[in-house]
């Protein structure tokens, strides 16, 4: 289908429709729905076939990894017309790119603009959020973008850094998650299929002498659950979200890796018999707020694994999901693949994907690696942004494609290139054709 072509779009939306202002976790989690700015409750906006197409993508997704093999799927409705380009596709980090400090990036808004077809070309192209931000939903996370931004948002638009993680909630028993506000991350957890879920809260409650400095406040005991854990066995631990407290964290990580099968008390002799541990990012700095870069997950990684050789000799086995690892691409071009099935009938992924980051060391080292790894379906195509970690400067440790200003810049050159590509096409296309009349 040409990037140009404008027809009808849809008349009946496939989700529910939930002010940005008024809805709740709750009420996300009964079904597909796209969170919109009240205004744009009964009007959708420009943005709404972006939402909602990738929204209905992910759950038929999910539907094909819940099915048993003989099991039946939800067929898809019959592809709408519409004037998205199913040729390409944007990906976009979040902090750094989008969001600095809580707030939007001054040019955040227009890219986003420019993408739902406010451009010369009167093009829509579709867009998905890869972040490696944890310790929340990809529903609360939706919620809040789509109130940074003001603007429709689903939450199949998001793949954060644990969403990996749901995948192993049927390999393991009991299994202590990490990281994140309050009893966020717990809820994650659970929500993804976990059966026990435990915290380091509720490993404080049973003993609070595990952590000689860290009393539990009085919200943390109440969120934190009484348990025996002299009884329990902790099968894996699971970092879903930065630590708000290295030290007590650390204490009680390192305790539970030196125990003999998970029992909180023990300790092993040989130091191999504990469970195994995963990341769900391994960043070093991220973007806030602050003038200069702030400490991620994996620093917290890198200290862990220093003090477990310090106390074991030996090495730390750990794993990391988020960018950049593979995984997290595979998933993102799984979703593009059958939003271009569902919107365009066709059972490829966009040829083109411009991923806009701003960290060279996840953001464009993944993405130039999953493009060369044996494992992409098509070209994925790495823009550096001066906005957050990177800084103008300095030599980033991956080199990018490209580097740019802002995402607003990373947005039009995409489209430019892309509108260049097709000009070459047609242009060689009519070259082969006046050779071919001229032979004849």
């Amino acid at each position: 289908m040409s990037d140009q072509t404008l027809l009808s779009p849809p008349t009946k939306p496939a989700v529910r429709r939930l002010s940005s202002f008024s809805t709740n976790l709750e009420e996300l989690a009964l079904g597909p729905s796209v969170v919109v700015p009240p205004e744009h409750v009964e009007t959708p906006s420009d943005a709404h076939e972006t939402a909602a197409g990738l929204e209905m993508a992910k759950h038929r997704l999910a539907e094909k990894e819940q099915r048993p093999p003989d099991g039946h799927i939800t067929p898809p409705r019959t592809p709408p017309q519409t004037n998205f380009t199913d040729q390409y596709a944007f990906a976009f980090d979040i902090d750094g790119v989008l969001i600095r400090g809580g707030k939007p990036i001054p040019q955040a808004v227009e890219a986003m603009k420019v993408l739902n077809g406010q451009n010369e070309y009167g093009v829509k192209v579709p867009y998905i959020f890869v972040t490696n931000g944890g310790g929340k939903t990809e529903q609360e996370r939706c919620l809040d973008l789509s109130r940074q931004l003001e603007m429709e948002i689903s939450p199949g638009q998001f793949i954060c850094g644990h969403t990996p993680m749901r995948e192993m909630a049927q390999k393991y028993g009991t299994v202590l998650v990490v990281g994140g506000e309050g009893d966020k991350c717990r809820a994650v957890a659970e929500g993804y299929g976990f059966k026990d879920v435990v915290t380091p809260g509720d490993i404080i409650k049973d003993n609070k002498d595990t952590t000689p400095f860290r009393k539990l406040t009085d919200d943390e005991t109440n969120h934190s659950r009484a348990r025996n854990f002299g009884e329990a066995e902790i099968e894996a631990i699971f970092v879903f979200a930065d630590s708000r407290d290295w030290a007590g964290d650390q204490q009680i990580i390192l305790d539970v890796l030196m125990s003999k099968k998970g029992r909180l008390g023990t300790r092993s002799e040989t130091f191999d018999e504990g469970p195994p541990i995963y990341f769900s990012h391994n960043d070093i700095v991220w973007s806030t707020s602050h003038q200069l870069t702030r400490l991620g997950m994996g620093a917290l990684r890198t200290s862990l694994e220093a003090m477990y050789k310090a106390m074991t000799g030996k090495d730390l086995i750990s794993t990391a999901f988020g960018k950049p690892q593979i995984g997290t691409f595979q998933f993102a071009t799984r979703l593009l693949k059958q939003w271009r099935k569902d919107t365009h009938g066709i059972d490829a992924p966009p040829r083109t994907v411009y991923f806009v980051g701003d960290t060279p060391e996840s953001d464009i080292r993944g993405t130039n690696e999953f493009n060369a790894s044996e494992f992409s379906e098509n070209q994925w195509y790495s823009i550096l942004v001066r906005t957050g970690v990177f800084q103008e400067g300095t030599k980033p440790a991956f080199q990018p494609n490209a580097t740019v200003d802002n995402v607003l810049d990373a947005v039009k050159y995409g489209i430019q290139r892309e509108v260049e590509k097709n000009i070459r096409t047609k242009v060689q296309q009519l070259s082969e054709q006046a050779e071919a009349i001229a032979e004849e």
